[in-house]
């Protein structure tokens, strides 16, 4: 099972409440408990974190940073995400789909980034892109990709 904690650094209409982000976690099967921390920022903040670890100067819709925890130290912590508020909002208005949705979606993407997927190449993309599918499905929304 994946649990979350939510840090609100930002505030903004409709950010999903706590119980919403880990409804969200919890439709991604775990093997084993994993955490992770999910931090809702300004664009100011998601611009800073952006060009700190990325070298790109705007802000983005999400950033996930995998933790760095030594092999002998078991902690089920897997890392943090963090989603901007603004972005989110925006980019939900201009592809017309629900705001809730697109929430959803990104916190899926930020999980599974921190499990070790990724989109780096073509075939890597297509099989998160299923998975991200089929976990949108599964909470009842549509495929975020149409």
């Amino acid at each position: 099972m994946v649990t979350v904690q939510v840090q609100q650094a930002a505030s903004g209409p409709d950010i999903p409440d706590n119980d919403q982000f880990q409804q969200w976690a919890a439709a991604i099967d775990a093997t084993v408990e994993q955490e992770v921390s999910i931090r809702i920022v300004d664009e100011a903040e998601s611009a800073a974190l952006n060009q700190q670890y990325r070298k790109k100067p705007q802000a983005t819709n999400v950033l996930a940073f995998p933790a760095d925890i030594p092999p002998e130290v078991d902690l089920p912590f897997i890392g943090d995400i963090v989603i901007c508020a603004p972005i989110v909002a925006k980019q939900a208005a201009e592809q017309g789909k629900s705001l809730l949705s697109h929430w959803a979606h990104l916190t899926l993407h930020g999980i599974l980034h921190l499990q070790g997927y990724d989109h780096l190449d073509d075939a890597d993309a297509k099989n998160m892109e299923n998975i991200e599918i089929q976990l949108m499905s599964k909470l009842g929304f549509s495929n975020p990709y149409e």
